[in-house]
């Protein structure tokens, strides 16, 4: 068996009397992409923070790579690529002056980053625009070049706090596309996301995070078989309509949720559903059947709330 590059166990982290991660276990190998799905709040930041060695853990134990980042951050830093939520670039350099400042800080040999630089620049689609300054950039171009500087160490684990807020969807295509080959190139990824969407096209696995505990732990599959049902039937009924119809759909799904603007009705079984709601004289003016998805299981588990 190898051993896990990242191990926690009890994971927590306090800040006076706040408890923003308590008490988390998981493990991330090898040459996967691992998530942390949850609410703002949830806890995911705190936990990436320790993560990368640079918030001290309150108590439980982290070990990354096999080593203690209370005591060996510096060796661990060392081995990290870090994307963090915001891109913490400098505006007033080029595309490439940035790359090669931070291949400085890691003390790499000149010839050596120069050599990085054309590699990654043609990784993230900067080659053009190697001569830009960042603040010229698009959103979706400042993002790759974030990426691409994260990688200017080689790093044995990458960790990305949010990478695709704020992006168009054109944006965070290309950029699941270039985090997907780090992933065939065997660099082992850690992902905090609140979009379902690019966990299920990034994740191998993932953990559902809410008010700074796990709830739930799987592969986007496991967690949509074992938290919710097959398929969901979305009902619209007329202005007024939906609340004297609700009673009437008692039992034909697993289970129903009343939303402001439809029904939603969980079954495994889409077909004998909506002839038994037809059955019952009930005439939605919309029924939408779709395939259950990684957001139903998240808002099952974590509530439609909103939280600031």
């Amino acid at each position: 068996m190898v051993a896990p590059l990242v191990l926690a166990t009890d994971l927590t982290k306090r800040f006076g009397d706040f408890l923003a991660v308590d008490s988390v276990s998981f493990e991330v190998r090898n040459g996967e992409a691992f998530g942390f799905l949850g609410p703002n709040g949830a806890g995911k930041s705190s936990t990436m923070r320790m993560i990368g060695a640079v918030s001290p853990v309150s108590a439980g134990s982290l070990q990354v790579f096999g080593l203690d980042p209370g005591t060996d951050g510096e060796t661990i830093r060392a081995r990290l690529g870090v994307v963090p939520q915001e891109d913490a670039l400098d505006t007033e350099l080029s595309v490439e002056e940035n790359l090669y400042i931070y291949g400085r800080y890691f003390d790499l040999p000149r010839p050596a980053i120069r050599k990085k630089i054309e590699e990654l620049l043609d990784f993230a689609q900067l080659t053009e625009r190697r001569t830009s300054k960042v603040e010229s950039l698009s959103g979706g171009m400042k993002r790759r070049l974030t990426i691409a500087r994260a990688l200017i160490n080689d790093p044995d684990l990458m960790i990305l706090d949010e990478p695709t807020t704020g992006l168009d969807p054109q944006a965070r295509h290309v950029l699941w596309d270039r985090l997907y080959r780090l992933k065939q190139q065997g660099v082992t990824l850690v992902i905090t996301t609140h979009y379902m969407d690019e966990a299920e096209q990034l994740c191998d696995r993932l953990v559902v995070m809410d008010k700074a505990k796990i709830v739930a732990e799987g592969s986007p599959q496991q967690l949509i078989e074992t938290h919710t049902t097959r398929e969901v039937i979305e009902l619209r009924f007329p202005l007024g309509v939906q609340e004297t119809v609700v009673d009437r759909l008692d039992g034909i799904g697993k289970w129903t949720e009343v939303l402001p603007d439809r029904i939603l009705m969980y079954t495994d079984d889409a077909d004998t559903a909506t002839s038994e709601i037809a059955a019952r004289d009930l005439h939605p003016e919309s029924v939408l059947v779709r395939r259950s998805t990684l957001e139903d299981v998240f808002l099952h588990l974590t509530g439609r709330s909103l939280i600031d």
